[in-house]
């Protein structure tokens, strides 16, 4: 026996923590061809399917592309700081792609290993994350190939698993799937189908090798040279999280505050002297992808990378990780071929 729910039903349960001053975030129809993760303000608005998935990514609700940590004003030749308290609003994010939810146990490693935020951790203890099993994938996925599914349940709360009929398996995870979900579901001996999601592509444990021990590789150039620098797979992806701090003001006061940045930016190492350790793109490339497949493995034990796909699929050059990796694995295998 499973517990299943009515769309309706579901429709009605977002209603009502809406009701409750709550924030309800979903996929939501932007564009013909647009999907974007967005707040809500009814139920009507929540798109579950007719897509892959979401151009951007929820981790948006959790690390703000734009974020105030202290107000400062000028009073005479004193400066008084003034706190800002985090967030404490209710959360709940629906319709979360799997590939979307796992990127929430590498981010929560980011944001307390040597400092814990508390605007984060205040955030994602205030969230309750509802996943959608993927019914559907396109050439871009690979979560298989970075050890997840089209039905993981990293990060998740609960996951829901169309039964076809209008309706969905509700699987809880975690207390707050459960409080979320209570009294709200039937036993039914019908049960969400898993699909088996894309063939594995790749291994990462090799790339990773390859990666820390090719560092001056002429494949970086090749890689780089289709790349423009934009950093639009780093701002949609779901586990990049670089970010830059700075003080936005007047001659009155203003605001230290915490701003997305990209590794893909000319200026994201520059350095006060002018010195940029990467000054090209081809470093720039080279550290993006140490860091998912060396840097962060070593560290955290797991890759930064889910294989949503959202880095080929938004780059306007069609340049992402999963293509990259490709040309890493043919480099590497000519190095092999030439007993290197």
């Amino acid at each position: 026996m499973s517990d299943v729910i009515s769309r309706q039903q579901l429709l009605e349960l977002v209603d009502a923590w809406i009701a409750q001053d709550k924030r309800a975030i979903g996929p939501v129809a932007v564009g013909e061809d647009l999907h974007l993760f967005m707040s809500m303000s009814d139920s009507g608005q929540l798109a579950m399917e007719g897509y892959i998935r979401p151009q951007n990514s929820i981790k948006e609700f959790f690390f703000p592309r734009h974020e105030k940590i202290y107000r400062y004003h000028f009073k005479g030749h004193n400066i008084e700081l003034e706190d800002v308290e985090p967030p404490a609003t209710e959360q709940l994010i629906i319709g979360a792609r799997p590939c979307d939810a796992a990127a929430l146990p590498i981010l929560d490693h980011v944001f307390n290993w040597d400092f814990k935020d508390e605007f984060y951790n205040q955030r994602r203890n205030a969230t309750t994350v509802i996943t959608l099993a993927c019914a559907t994938f396109d050439d871009n996925c690979f979560c298989t190939s970075v050890g997840l599914s089209p039905a993981a349940e990293q990060g998740s709360d609960a996951l829901l698993l169309s039964i076809g009929d209008d309706g969905y398996e509700v699987r809880c995870l975690t207390d707050k799937g459960k409080a979320l979900f209570e009294d709200k579901t039937q036993s039914s001996e019908k049960t969400g189908e898993v699909i088996d999601g894309p063939e594995k592509k790749f291994d990462p444990e090799p790339i990773g090798d390859f990666v820390r021990n090719n560092f001056e590789n002429p494949v970086w150039q090749e890689i780089a040279l289709r790349c423009l620098g934009c950093g639009v797979c780093t701002y949609s992806c779901p586990t990049c999280h670089c970010f830059d701090i700075v003080d936005e003001g007047t001659a009155s006061g203003g605001a230290r505050v915490k701003n997305w940045d990209s590794c893909q930016f000319a200026m994201f190492t520059q350095h006060a002297s002018g010195h940029n350790p990467r000054a090209n793109q081809i470093h720039r490339q080279r550290q993006r992808l140490l860091h998912k497949f060396g840097i962060y493995p070593e560290k955290f034990g797991a890759i930064l990378c889910t294989g949503c796909g959202n880095c080929m699929r938004n780059c306007p050059v069609e340049l992402g990780v999963l293509n990259s990796v490709e040309i890493l694995r043919e480099a590497a295998t000519r190095n092999t071929g030439e007993g290197k």
